[in-house]
């Protein structure tokens, strides 16, 4: 991707939406990152969108989808669920991801869900969408530009539809390659998602991807620090924004230079994971860092079991009005998996206590 000349600007304003009230206060910021120059205009001049970098670190939510009793996406819900995201202080959207059960939507429901986060959000923080579908590369290409044109800032190849489970990483960076050639100057990033297999990039393969000046985005879920060290050390001086995926690292890789978090624990308290973001290398709040972190990383199983039932029921449980419906894990949650979760939502009141956060929201 050719680096922008545009200068760079902080979009500062509240989050203010249309027939929904939600307060968060104490430690949540008011301070909305616009990941654009040039806010996208749905349905607009892809050419117009240029993606920014900002100073501040950054909590990105691998959002989940909401659907309705026939199985449909909820988009009514998909909205509230946008609005309680970016009152909890997110500064970025990762829509279409293994959370929001893209393998489970057809090839018009992620061009649509995609759209739609960006027509909600209106500028106001960047969106990406993963966009790497097909049985091509051709096909890849193809749909990844019809993703682009649904006004995300990023589209997400997936790191295993690059290469075989058996295949080198020399075939891996010659279709990575290949993909460049196919779409033009469009801003690319790569998740290390776990499915189909999960494709973990090492220090060497990923300072050629770097090397290409294409991507500005990666989510790493390798949960390896020393690979993450690595990774870290070669992008000082590249724009690229790297975010980890594993809740248990999240100190350690703030602390040593990622841009932000994109883990599924921001499905059930986003407000915290901002905080973290907000928080990891401020001396001032060494303590609660540190306390926090061994809450989160304690918590960590309880929340993946079941997921993403177990965030939707949990968003359901803070007000937010999505259903316990997934096309992912269709089984109910048990008694005993609610229970757990009950205890959860108590376990989170007392972190917001602790941290000055106080969350009403009613929608």
């Amino acid at each position: 991707m050719e680096k922008s000349k545009s200068s760079r600007r902080i979009f500062l304003e509240k989050m203010a939406s249309g027939g929904a009230a939600i307060a968060l206060s104490g430690s949540i910021p008011a301070k909305l990152f616009a990941g654009t120059d040039r806010r996208p205009v749905p349905g607009g001049d892809p050419e117009q969108r240029e993606w920014t970098n900002e100073s501040g670190k950054k909590f990105v939510p691998v959002m989940i989808t909401p659907f309705e009793e026939k199985g449909g996406i909820d988009f009514n819900g998909l909205d509230r669920l946008i609005e309680f995201y970016l009152a909890a202080g997110v500064k970025g959207f990762f829509a279409n991801c293994n959370s929001s059960e893209m393998y489970q939507l057809t090839n018009e429901e992620r061009l649509s869900l995609a759209g739609h986060v960006v027509k909600k959000v209106n500028g106001k923080v960047s969106v990406v969408a993963t966009g790497s579908f097909g049985d091509t590369m051709e096909d890849k290409a193809e749909f990844a530009k019809k993703m682009y044109q649904t006004g995300v800032n990023a589209v997400i190849l997936i790191t295993s539809h690059y290469a075989g489970k058996e295949e080198s990483d020399e075939v891996l960076f010659r279709n990575f390659e290949n993909m460049c050639r196919l779409t033009g100057n469009m801003p690319l990033g790569f998740y290390e998602c776990p499915s189909p297999y999960k494709r973990i990039i090492n220090p060497g393969l990923f300072k050629q991807l770097l090397d290409t000046n294409r991507l500005i985005y990666f989510k790493d879920t390798s949960i390896d620090r020393e690979k993450i060290r690595a990774k870290l050390a070669l992008i000082k001086n590249n724009p690229m924004e790297f975010y980890d995926a594993h809740t248990p690292n999240a100190m350690f890789s703030l602390q040593l230079g990622a841009k932000g978090m994109a883990c599924i624990a921001g499905n059930f308290y986003p407000e915290i994971l901002a905080w973290m973001c907000n928080h990891a290398n401020d001396p001032a709040k060494r303590e609660d860092v540190q306390w926090l972190q061994a809450e989160l990383t304690k918590a960590d199983p309880v929340i993946s079991h079941h997921y993403p039932m177990s965030a939707k029921y949990f968003l359901h449980k803070r007000g937010v009005p999505v259903r316990a419906i997934s096309r992912m894990s269709p089984a109910a949650l048990s008694d005993t998996e609610k229970q757990t979760l009950d205890s959860m939502h108590d376990t989170l009141r007392g972190w917001q206590q602790r941290l000055g956060i106080q969350t009403d929201i009613k929608f």
